[in-house]
């Protein structure tokens, strides 16, 4: 969701990638429901591992977020400044609950990148 997000606030101001420490290997289909519903597209995201990247890309990054709370969070070796913002996974909440659960994590995310942009980029 927050590579989506990211593409949309900062359009052609920059680049965003995401990966994980371990990616399902699919978008979870309530994530692409929640962005749908903000209008955004989505055909273009897949689910990633942070070891699918080389070296070289990742040394040549500015800014590395992460967004996990109590799971692992995907170790980055690169010199670009860090960023911790610790979120729920939104998959964790009951089936009753979940897509609420992944609209509050889609509201956060985009705040904070709001945050983020406006005195960083």
């Amino acid at each position: 969701m927050a590579e989506a997000l990211a593409r949309d606030l900062m359009g052609d101001r920059g680049e965003c990638f995401s990966a994980g420490s371990q990616p399902s290997g699919k978008v979870h289909p309530r994530a692409l429901e929640v962005l749908k519903e903000k209008g955004l597209a989505t055909g273009v995201l897949t689910s990633k591992s942070v070891h699918d990247f080389s070296a070289e890309f990742l040394s040549s990054l500015d800014y590395v977020i992460t967004l996990c709370a109590e799971e692992v969070c995907p170790l980055v070796v690169s010199p670009a400044q860090r960023i911790h913002w610790p979120l729920l996974d939104p998959a964790a909440a009951s089936d009753e609950e979940m897509l609420e659960s992944f609209r509050t994590i889609r509201d956060q995310i985009e705040a904070r990148l709001q945050a983020f942009l406006s005195t960083k980029i």
